[in-house]
């Protein structure tokens, strides 16, 4: 298997190279989609949280979002990587009352609110974190809903052999046509998470917001950009860019992983960050969405000190 990563971006600080990331870009249709920098050709790389929105498609097909009268801010926090402010936690509390259960239900463990201001707000006021504050906490609570809805065990959802990981299974690789067996592993929120090369996430994505099927899915990310991330996250400012295009969707995954559909062309782009940077990722999607002509994104490649003066710039290599 080949995995041959570039240099996607040059941090050049007084004259010399002081950072370097490498990753992937691919780029198209579902048909035609190439490699625009490295190549990793069948080489399986996990999902991550890029997984949630595919997963979310059982949501439809077994008609849950009928069963529980589904608003499309429940169906976006389904799909959501959220940084756990106080309109995500409303959000899936709300769903889960609409179960009947209770957020101890939720195997998806504790962590601090992504959101550095809500952060800040709990500690001022003495607040705890809670489950519904991790960022896969809508999903969990999606799962959770399935299994009360088809009568499944609600204690052990998470076990790879539980008939709704099975099901999530099948399901992501229907979409990604995936027809052989790749690693799988636990997300770090403890449910299985599985691998496949990066073409096939993206021909995932394009099958399931370029079909009129999951109409909900890809509407339910353009009219709720800010449940999707929140503060500070790159999905929910690229989805915003929709001012002008309202056909963008995005979202992003642990491991410096990002995919953009345009389900107006029908086409999208996958990026991979090798060292996962975080700023690195953001930039290089930014870039694409300007190459591309889908978007026209201003944004600062200079290097600064604190106290303003520049040293250096970002160079770009793609």
């Amino acid at each position: 298997m080949t995995m041959n990563d570039e240099i996607l971006i040059k941090s050049i600080r007084g004259g010399l190279v002081n950072e370097v990331h490498r990753g992937f870009i691919i780029s198209g249709g579902k048909d035609n989609i190439s490699y625009i920098k490295g190549n990793s050709e069948d080489y399986p790389f996990y999902l991550r949280s890029c997984a949630k929105p595919l997963q979310a498609a059982l949501l439809i097909d077994w008609g849950a979002d009928k069963f529980y009268n589904m608003t499309s801010e429940e169906i976006a926090i389904c799909c959501a990587s959220h940084a756990g402010e106080e309109i995500h936690t409303h959000t899936v509390k709300g769903l889960l009352d609409k179960i009947g259960l209770d957020e101890s239900y939720l195997k998806c463990g504790l962590h601090e609110p992504l959101s550095k201001t809500r952060q800040y707000e709990m500690k001022v006021k003495g607040e705890k974190c809670s489950a519904l504050h991790n960022n896969c906490s809508g999903k969990h609570a999606m799962m959770l809903a399935l299994c009360k809805m088809k009568g499944w065990d609600l204690d052990n959802y998470d076990d790879i052999e539980h008939p709704l990981q099975i099901a999530i299974k099948n399901k992501v690789n229907e979409l990604c046509e995936v027809n052989c067996d790749y690693p799988i592993t636990k997300d770090g929120c403890g449910v299985p998470i599985f691998s496949m090369p990066l073409k096939n996430m993206l021909i995932g994505y394009l099958n399931l917001f370029c079909s009129d099927k999951y109409i909900k899915i890809r509407d339910a990310f353009l009219s709720n950009p800010y449940l999707i991330g929140g503060e500070d996250r790159t999905d929910t400012k690229v989805i915003c860019l929709n001012n002008h295009t309202s056909n963008i969707i995005c979202k992003v995954g642990a491991g410096g992983l990002c995919i953009v559909v345009n389900s107006e062309k029908r086409e999208g782009f996958l990026v991979k960050i090798s060292d996962c940077d975080m700023r690195a990722r953001e930039l290089t999607v930014f870039e694409m969405l300007n190459k591309l002509g889908w978007a026209d994104i201003v944004f600062d490649k200079g290097i600064k000190t604190l106290h303003g003066d520049a040293v250096g710039h970002l160079q770009l290599s793609f």
